[in-house]
């Protein structure tokens, strides 16, 4: 294999203040053949190129062996095993010791007879070498000359599992395809899901299989052939299997939630963890959210470990029963209910639901005293038997073992008679189901804060604990038993628009379509985005549009956020 053209670089001026650190070439004693073999040479080559991967661009199927490599240094033999210590650390203070990530520079003898004896080497960096001492820096003249090393030749072996995936994608793949090679993967339990640009489909089942070897976490690759949703209602999407196990039943932690599920039958995104975080934490505990197209629960789940109340639905059978299986497995249940219908109907039913549900006590959510442990009963019986010692003597009776009480109710909280927040994950259509919205409380005004102006609170504000323990025993008392109007809900709705570098046009977009499904006029936000991806607040609804990531080069996923509008809600239809 013929080398490439030596790069000219100017000299760099050595720091006296410092070491000098390795030169940038090197005099390279054996080069790389299309076979991985090596042969004479007596060119000098930039230094990385030498601890870089054999290249082989016509290679489809993985050929582990080809990697091997054989790098020629030199190394300084320790005569005596007590002085290793000290020769590493002068020799790493010169800069003279091998500097190579995942290489460890302690190695034993390359003789086999003085290796038997258990004695070490150090490994050296190229450009010293074992013939040539006018190479050799001070420090290591210097243990040299007091007989503490002997400067020896050294092959170092590199296998195939010292290379990372980007070594072995910049050697197999063309020259001009690794601008964007192909590392932006998606990790679901141990699938690993591409997305492969055209240009990287012939080498799918090697991309695939490197894939595996280097990510111990990942036992399958799969590569998406189709857009989500489009060939199912279910969000779902057909792939290929490119390599390893072909079971697709995953189990995914998602902060301090765990989820089980079959990924070719439910929709997942690892990429929304910041958005299920970012709208989880808005919602206030003892609040009530409705989640109209839940998924496997990664909104719901974590929401109800937060003391909120979900009623969380998805179409998709699939969905439901996994996310039964988390709200059971994350012990959520007194806080989530799953259920499995059309999104637009359970708009319109869920609201009639919860105010029925609401005035059933077995909806609350009793928090009990905990049973004593087993030590503070030990410790309470020996003090009882202590402080009755005296009165043993003299009535000649004694005192029985403490009894524990039963638990006693602490806390009661109670179901919402109405949803603070809707949730409605399904950017592709999710506006659509938003005339569901219209005349969702009508006849139920007396529900509502007559003025949506008295409360100060902004569109994801969540009450405090702070102000909440504040409560007096009396209000509070008060607040669990006598139903109280609530603000009108906000509503969180997911959808894709195009990309820009102020989002101005995506904003004006979001409120037109707002405006045309609910037949009321929303005002756009304006103003440059705010930190972490909002907009401006547009007043009068209260919209908020923030922006949740990018999925094309044209196209971007936003959260639009606005206050149910009265004349929506109350709309006679």
């Amino acid at each position: 294999m013929s080398a490439p053209p030596e790069k000219k670089q100017k000299p760099e001026q050595p720091d006296s203040q410092t070491a000098t650190s390795p030169s940038e070439t090197i005099q390279k004693k054996s080069t790389e053949t299309f076979d991985g073999t090596a042969e004479k040479s007596t060119r000098e080559v930039p230094r990385e190129e030498m601890f870089r991967p054999p290249i082989n661009r016509a290679m489809r199927v993985l050929d582990r062996p080809f990697f091997r490599k054989t790098v020629p240094l030199s190394a300084a033999r320790v005569l005596e095993n007590r002085n290793i210590a000290k020769c590493r650390s002068a020799l790493e203070k010169s800069r003279e010791a091998l500097q190579l990530d995942r290489i460890t520079i302690i190695r034993p003898d390359p003789e086999p007879e003085i290796a038997a004896q258990g004695k070490k080497c150090l490994l050296l960096e190229p450009e010293v070498r074992h013939n040539d001492a006018s190479t050799w820096g001070p420090v290591l003249t210097e243990l040299a000359q007091a007989e503490s090393v002997r400067v020896i030749p050294y092959n170092l072996e590199l296998e195939y599992e010292y290379w990372t995936y980007h070594d072995i994608m910049t050697s197999i793949l063309p020259e001009d395809e690794q601008d964007e090679l192909p590392t932006g993967f998606s990790i679901v339990g141990h699938v690993a899901h591409l997305n492969l640009r055209p240009a990287y489909l012939p080498y799918k089942h090697l991309i695939a299989s490197v894939l595996v070897d280097k990510n111990p976490s990942v036992r399958t690759v799969i590569n998406k052939t189709d857009d989500v949703g489009t060939v199912s209602e279910y969000r779902t999407f057909s792939y290929e299997l490119l390599a390893g196990d072909p079971s697709l039943d995953v189990v995914v932690k998602e902060g301090d939630c765990t989820f089980h599920f079959d990924y070719s039958a439910v929709y997942w995104n690892s990429r929304l963890n910041t958005e299920h975080r970012r709208l989880v934490e808005s919602f206030a505990p003892g609040s009530a959210v409705c989640d109209v197209m839940a998924g496997v629960g990664p909104f719901a789940v974590p929401a109800g470990k937060r003391g909120v109340f979900v009623w969380a639905n998805d179409l998709n059978p699939a969905s439901y029963a996994s996310l039964s299986d988390a709200i059971a497995r994350n012990k959520v249940s007194p806080y989530v209910r799953a259920f499995c219908g059309d999104g637009m109907e359970f708009i319109r039913s869920s609201a009639q639901q919860l105010l029925q549900a609401a005035q059933d006590p077995q909806s609350d959510v009793v928090i009990m005293s905990k049973p004593p442990r087993r030590s503070e009963l030990k410790a309470a019986s020996a003090a009882s038997s202590a402080g009755s010692a005296g009165s043993k003597a003299n009535a000649g009776s004694g005192t029985g073992p403490v009894v524990p009480q039963p638990p006693k109710e602490i806390k009661r909280i109670k179901l919402p008679r109405t949803f603070q927040h809707y949730v409605m994950n399904l950017p592709a259509t999710a506006t659509s189901f938003l005339p569901a919205f219209i005349g969702v409380y009508a006849g139920h005004e007396d529900l509502f804060e007559p003025d949506p102006s008295s409360s100060s609170s902004s569109p994801l504000s969540s009450t405090s604990g702070a102000a909440a323990a504040a409560t007096s025993g009396a209000a509070a008392a008060d607040a669990a038993t006598a139903p109280s109007t609530a603000q009108l809900p906000m509503i969180h709705v997911h959808c894709f628009s195009t990309k820009s570098d102020d989002n101005q046009d995506a904003y004006v977009k979001i409120a037109a379509e707002l405006s045309a499904q609910l037949g009321h006029a929303f005002v756009a936000p304006k103003g440059r985005v705010l930190e972490g991806g909002a907009s401006p607040v547009s007043e009068r609804d209260e919209l908020v549009i923030h922006d949740v990531r990018d999925v094309a080069p044209q196209k971007r996923m936003f959260c639009a956020s606005f206050r149910l509008p009265r004349e929506v809600a109350f709309r006679k239809v």
